[in-house]
């Protein structure tokens, strides 16, 4: 029997052999969207300021509560907070950003290589200016990436740079020699407008390779005829390629082996992406799909969870836009790009499952905070709500942080909350 309609519970000390149905399960992540009270926004957070009406059913008529996304001694970002959210303990999975994101791209890792994420950043007069080069578009980011390589003779000291998304690239050292365990980088979306010599590579000898590669990046772009033209339509330049997230291929026990239910991501960042090759979900291609708001299909991308649906047990929808719009301390666009989830992908989603006539459940969370005010990440326990299939509510208010704080549900292990989310018989 196709394990898409049901599973076997086999209950050995009865000997008896009990058909269960199995539940539909939707995931969405408004990455980044938990914030602190702005002045921009009245001193309201975005979720408070935001008009959510469909995100607020799912916790008035379910249950909200707080998850912690990073754990102690680990680095608030994407790459552990969602780990931790996909019920993966980061403590035991963790082994760097960059593989994951090169895993979302197909590169192949061997155990000996080390895998950089390498972003195209615009540094003025000495500080950050922008950790995404004015979010520049794939196809000039390839290219000043590959005349980078060329000049610099990379592939002769065994560097190989891909190209990924945007400002989003990799950079894997095949050398087999270098020694990178003690290397310690910084993002570059942790310090906005902070002088650059104080974020160089450090740590190991070996750095002082990262550090001449980016220093010798900005003589190459500095007068590059894309970036010349960008100069020249008011844009931001790429000025540095800037290495961080080091890392090398994780070993992961795939999400079906574990809670035997076949899943999908949509995403349009190739960390999630990355994270979903690795627990054996598909990554589903939705056109259209983008990490910036102005430029997103919210409806697209929740139709293709909707039709998703017919073909996997549990489905997450993930938006970057929230996030972004943070980094580029936003609050208007944060407040719209939470609006837009709500309205094209909240709803729809929830419509279609009460009519599927069948058990489900919707878990909605940020994987961490993104202040708008500070324009970093924030390891402040996640709100999060859910609700479907004997879920049932204990606090019956809209959704936002400060109502999560109050709820009775406070999970201290994020990686636990997966469990939680699709076997609690109360959750």
């Amino acid at each position: 029997t196709n394990h898409m309609e049901c599973t076997v519970v086999l209950h050995e000390a009865h000997g008896l052999c009990l058909w269960a149905f199995v539940m539909k399960y939707v995931i969405i992540i408004p990455d980044g969207g938990a914030d602190h009270p702005l002045k921009e926004l009245e001193g309201q957070t975005a979720f408070e300021a935001a008009v959510i009406p469909y995100t607020d059913r799912i916790s008035i008529e379910g249950r909200q509560g707080t998850a912690v996304t990073t754990p102690a001694g680990f680095p608030c970002g994407s790459d552990v907070c969602s780990l931790c959210l996909l019920g993966y303990d980061p403590v035991r999975y963790h082994k760097g950003r960059a593989p994951l994101e090169a895993e979302a791209l197909g590169l192949q890792m061997s155990p000996s290589d080390w895998v950089f994420r390498i972003n195209l950043v615009t540094v003025v007069d000495g500080g950050f200016a922008d950790h995404s080069a004015g979010a520049i578009p794939s196809d000039q980011g390839a290219q000043l990436l590959a005349d980078v390589s060329r000049e610099l003779n990379l592939p002769d000291q065994r560097l190989e740079l891909f190209p990924g998304v945007s400002y989003r690239n990799i950079m894997i050292d095949r050398s087999g020699e270098r020694n990178w365990s003690a290397l310690e980088t910084t993002p570059p979306h942790d310090v906005p407008g902070q002088v650059v010599c104080r974020h160089m590579p450090t740590g190991c000898p070996d750095a002082q390779v990262l550090c001449d590669l980016i220093t010798n990046s900005a003589a190459v772009l500095a007068e590059h005829p894309i970036n010349r033209a960008r100069r020249d339509n008011g844009q931001l330049p790429a000025t540095h390629l800037w290495p961080w997230g080091q890392g090398r291929r994780p070993q992961m026990d795939s999400f079906e082996s574990r809670f035997r239910l076949r899943g999908a991501i949509i995403t349009a960042v190739d960390l999630l992406a990355g994270i979903a090759g690795f627990i054996g979900w598909d990554r589903l291609d939705v056109p259209g799909q983008s990490s910036y708001h102005e430029q997103n299909d919210y409806a697209a991308a929740a139709q293709h969870a909707i039709d998703a649906l017919d073909r996997y047990d549990i489905v997450c929808a993930h938006f970057e836009c929230p996030d972004e719009a943070s980094h580029a301390a936003d609050a208007a666009t944060k407040v719209k790009s939470i609006e837009a989830i709500d309205q094209h992908v909240v709803s729809p989603i929830l419509e279609h499952l009460h009519q599927r006539g069948e058990p489900w459940r919707v878990l909605y969370l940020p994987d961490h905070y993104t202040s708008v005010a500070t324009r970093k990440h924030d390891d402040t326990p996640v709100p999060l709500a859910m609700c479907g299939h004997r879920i049932t509510s204990v606090l019956q208010k809209p959704f936002n942080e400060h109502n999560s704080d109050e709820s009775d549900m406070h999970i201290d292990y994020g990686h636990e909350l997966m469990e939680y989310f699709l076997r609690g018989s109360q959750a």
